[in-house]
């Protein structure tokens, strides 16, 4: 009798702690072993599947992503192409004899104090950049240095470049690449990606990616997370060069998908060239046969009347948009939009202002019954969280399609091909209201269903947390495959 109470006893225990178990997930295995060992039950069970936030989240993404129904088969994408040239900024700094000192942004760069200075001004916020350098000789001088460097990486670069190299991944793809493409880029590019005979050149264009670590100091500068601050003086990509080789390459190569991207590439230029190559681009947009989706994947940028004349005249004629934080709040700050009196985020972008400006900018440039305008989809990532944002009845799949997104931020991070739950980590906000311009609702994160949907005026938002790696490889990139595998998982309705 003894005996059977004490089995009775041990089955009601170990029952008592597989329900804290069930009930408290996110208890450390440590502590429930710790709990079993203090009872004198024997050995400690193992604990089946994931059980830390981010193991949990990796697996509910694992189930929710999904091929959808309709699929791409031939993409293009054009018309900015290089070779990123990839090292650490502040030994590039150092070897050009460089001193840390004062922040300051400069538009365009004209100097290697410039440089210094827009350097150091986004790598004390931890934000990416992006700009131009106008003096050809130094520039050329600071680019065989960098490309020298012991420990420097040669890589595709140029938005649409990475977006065909990632789309080159599927097998069952084409994809065609228009793009100013030199020998260097060409021997880097996936053997799937078809680049046409008119965009070879003999010269490559290079962009300089200054990369730094969180928690990398310089002086009395201290990065609060990894990114990176590109430059270049990149006149082909500058003019849009392949734009009407692009155009012209579209109608023999028959695409269901087509990609955009390069505009910011123009600021350095004349307003004249710019305003021109703007019609050309509407025009040449405007000639796809209906029926094709053409996503715009924005950059950074710093010329405010090129982003009004881009949101304005661009916009109406593409159906689908990427973009950061930093480019959707100089969006809003160029074209009047919601918090546009925001000089910056301060730290991790709100939720409710990022999808009052998404919302806002579907409803006021977006398809609608009293708008002939294409665009009914945005993607919008920040390092912590992304949101897919689309016009109902127009696009399908885009929980998958909004989490395949940021698991390829994770894994691609992090240089790995699945989600490794040690080496990242959840930074997204537990708690956050939908909207600040009118009643949101308060939504709070489980990691075990780590999509979460809300509606406004006939707009859906999917939102999903990004597990941050916590010792990331390569930054550079990352938006392009993001925007890449969210399109890639998206499925549009046939008018």
């Amino acid at each position: 009798m003894a005996l059977w109470r004490g089995s009775a006893y041990a089955c009601f225990l170990a029952l008592a702690v597989g329900c804290v178990f069930l009930l408290e997930p996110e208890l450390p295995g440590s502590a429930l072993r710790s709990l079993w060992s203090s009872l004198r039950l024997g050995p400690a069970p193992a604990l089946q599947g994931p059980t830390s936030p981010e193991g949990r989240l990796a697996a509910a993404w694992d189930a929710l992503i999904v091929r959808p129904a309709r699929r791409w088969r031939r993409v293009a994408v054009g018309v900015n192409a290089c070779v990123d040239v990839v090292l650490s900024g502040v030994k590039l700094l150092q070897a050009l004899g460089l001193s840390p000192g004062n922040g300051k942004d400069h538009a365009i760069l004209h100097s290697r104090n410039d440089l210094k200075e827009a350097f150091i001004h986004f790598m004390e916020k931890g934000a990416a950049a992006e700009r131009f350098f106008s003096d050809k000789e130094v520039f050329h001088d600071i680019a065989q240095i960098a490309s020298e460097f012991p420990k420097a990486q040669h890589y595709v670069g140029g938005n649409a470049a990475l977006i065909g190299q990632k789309f080159a991944t599927n097998s069952d793809l084409k994809v065609l690449l228009c793009g100013p493409v030199g020998p260097k880029l060409h021997e880097l590019l996936d053997d799937n990606v078809f680049v046409p005979p008119e965009s070879l050149q003999e010269v490559d264009e290079f962009h300089l990616i200054l990369e730094y670590q969180a928690g990398e100091e310089w002086g009395q500068l201290k990065a609060p997370n990894a990114n990176r601050f590109i430059f270049s003086h990149d006149l082909s990509n500058g003019a849009m060069k392949m734009l009407e080789v692009f155009v012209s390459s579209l109608e023999e190569f028959q695409p269901d998908l087509v990609v955009l991207s390069g505009l910011h590439m123009m600021e350095g230029q004349s307003k004249e060239l710019q305003r021109r190559r703007l019609l050309e681009v509407v025009t040449s947009i405007s000639d796809i046969p209906t029926g094709v989706p053409v996503h715009l994947e924005l950059a950074s940028m710093t010329n405010r009347e090129l982003m009004n004349n881009i949101v304005h005249q661009v916009f109406p004629v593409v159906t689908s948009l990427g973009l950061n934080e930093q480019e959707l709040l100089f969006l809003s700050q160029s074209a009047s939009g919601p918090h546009s009196s925001l000089s910056s985020w301060n730290g991790v972008p709100d939720v409710g202002m990022v999808s009052d400006i998404l919302f806002w900018i579907l409803k006021e440039h977006g398809r609608s019954e009293n708008r002939a305008s294409d665009l009914t989809r945005i993607h919008f990532h920040t390092l912590v969280y992304h949101i897919l944002v689309t016009v109902d009845g127009h696009w399908a799949n885009q929980l998958a399609a909004v989490a395949a997104g940021a698991r390829v931020a994770g894994t691609q991070a992090c240089a790995t091909e699945t989600i490794d739950a040690g080496r990242v980590s959840l930074q997204a906000p537990h708690e956050f209201t939908t909207s600040h311009s009118e009643a949101g609702s308060r939504i709070v994160l489980n990691p075990n269903k780590p999509v979460v949907e809300w509606h406004r005026e006939g707009v859906s938002f999917h939102f999903t947390p990004v597990l941050v790696c916590q010792d990331p490889v390569r930054t550079v990139g990352l938006g392009d495959a993001i925007s890449a595998e969210g399109l890639f998982y998206s499925e549009v309705h046939p008018h």
